[in-house]
Formats: C-alpha cells, sequence, structure tokens
C-alpha cells in the first residue's frame, strides 16, 4: 500500500526565506533571489514534526534549505534519521538542461551536480530534475535533455542517489514526452507523477500512463479561493493510483491560502482511504 508523505511546499510560508536560482542572461551567470518570509518552523525541527504527525517520508524543495554547508546538511540528515522518516527526494525546482544556449545548458548542469553532492550529503535517496522548459514538440530540446539526464545519471549514480524527472514545465507537459524519456534512459531514470500538472481533457489518459512508471505521487488537489479541495476531481485521480497498484509515498501538495496545515489535512483526509 501506499504510505504518507509531504513535500515541504505544503509548508513554504512556514520554512523562512525562499532561496530562489535565477538565470541572468546578461552576466550569463546564476542569481539568487531571497524572498523573505517568517520561520516558524525550522527546517531541522520537520522531520521529527511529521514523524509525529503519522508522516513516513518527505520531499524537500531545494529553495527551503537556509544553508549548503556540509555541517548544516549533516545535521539535517542527522534530524531525519533520529525521525525515522525517508528523505524520499529533494526537489531541484531550478535548471533548463533543453535549452539551446550551450551556455546556460553547461551552467545548469553544473549546478545540478553540485545540487547532487548536497543531496547524498543530506541523505537523500532521490534528486528530481526538470527537464527543461523546450515546447513539448521541440525534438532537439528532448535530445538534449535526454543527453543531459545520461550525464546527470552517470554522476549521481556512485553518489548513491537516484534521478528523477516529472511532469514539470513545458517539454514533459505531454504523457508522450515523459514515456519517451524514461524509455530513452531505460530504469536508470525514475518518474514523479504530479496531479495539478497535467491539464486539459486529456489529463486522467495521461496520468493513466505515467502512473505505472512512478515511483513518486505528488497528490495536489486542485482547490478554491478558500482553499477547500476539488473531492471528486482529487478523488478521481487517487483512484488511477490505486488501479495501477502503485505502492510508494502519496506526497500530499497543498499550496492554498489560508493555514497550511488545515490545508494539508483536508487533503489528507481525501487521501487517507488509500494510504496504509
Amino acid at each position: 500500500m501506499p504510505y504518507l508523505s509531504l513535500t515541504t511546499w505544503s509548508l513554504h510560508r512556514h520554512l523562512g526565506p525562499l532561496h530562489w536560482t535565477r538565470w541572468d542572461a546578461v552576466s550569463r551567470t546564476h542569481t539568487v533571489e531571497i524572498q523573505q518570509q517568517p520561520e516558524t518552523v525550522p527546517l531541522l525541527d520537520l522531520p521529527g514534526i511529521l514523524a509525529e504527525k503519522g508522516f513516513s517520508a518527505v520531499e524537500l524543495c531545494h529553495f527551503n534549505l537556509p544553508e549548503t554547508s556540509a555541517e548544516y546538511l549533516g545535521k539535517l540528515r542527522q534530524a531525519i534519521q533520529a525521525a525515522g522518516i525517508r528523505l524520499y527526494t529533494l526537489l531541484l525546482d531550478y535548471g533548463d538542461i533543453a535549452s539551446p544556449d550551450p551556455a546556460r545548458r553547461t551552467a545548469d548542469i553544473a549546478f545540478m551536480k553540485q545540487w547532487i553532492d548536497y543531496a547524498a550529503a543530506a541523505g537523500a535517496e532521490r534528486i528530481r530534475i526538470i527537464a527543461g522548459d523546450s515546447d513539448p514538440s521541440d525534438q532537439a530540446g528532448f535530445d538534449r535533455a535526454a543527453a543531459a539526464l545520461h550525464e546527470l545519471i552517470d554522476y549521481a549514480s556512485p553518489r548513491g542517489v537516484r534521478v528523477v524527472t516529472e511532469n514539470f514545465h513545458s517539454l514533459t507537459s505531454t504523457a508522450d514526452n515523459c514515456v519517451a524519456l524514461l524509455d530513452n534512459c531505460g530504469d536508470h531514470l525514475g518518474f514523479t507523477s504530479d496531479f495539478g500538472n497535467f491539464k486539459g481533457a486529456d489529463k486522467y489518459e495521461s496520468l493513466i500512463r505515467t502512473v505505472p512508471r512512478s515511483e513518486s505521487i505528488h497528490a495536489k488537489a486542485m482547490t478554491d479561493a478558500e482553499g477547500m479541495p476539488d473531492g471528486t476531481e482529487f478523488v478521481r485521480c487517487l483512484e488511477i493510483v490505486k488501479d495501477a497498484g502503485y505502492e510508494g509515498p502519496i506526497t500530499l501538495v497543498y499550496d492554498g491560502p489560508g493555514d497550511m496545515w488545515e490545508g494539508i489535512q483536508r487533503v489528507r483526509a481525501l487521501a487517507a482511504p488509500y494510504l496504509t
């Protein structure tokens, strides 16, 4: 049976400043923009809090890390181990490995390798790499992304970190491209299906095609202006997961208004019948 997990994005308004990486086209370098937010839940305390609330795993957005020193990553690893939960994936939320700009692509791949090292130091089992922002019909962009994924897999594997990608951003906005990337990379590449990222009339058919090849599910409910989830829509997605015989983490995603813990709980209540 699937088990309960949470992405730190679901608590991003509680975890302190957000560190957004950007590509500066003028200086041809990466820059970091810091978005100040209150820290009501220190990241090092979060594993214990999640364990107390019955979560078995966490997926950590890279911009939630307050620092990347070896000392801090070691403390984070110890906190996760002490709580008895898994750091299932480090979600690297930056990079365009499909970019036609060779300088941008080279810099982004080097950035991703650095974060693979951070993932290994923190004890993350996986790192999520975005396949890129090229149009889904851009074959050259697809080929660049596939080549970069092979390179990153080769770098990550001896470090004990598995590379996964996701139906996230333009290139993998179609099930065809998601499946094609998995076929290209074979068993060396993992996949995450996010309920909220496929759009349009073929959303459910797309999930039916990708969920059986996924090792993480981002269970994002559609919410209204008050943060109330569309239960019918969400359960339809969960039924696809159930029918696929999926047995990994169901990672709850809440980014609506109001109290984030309350929003998480509303989504959790809907997911509960599908969890161990």
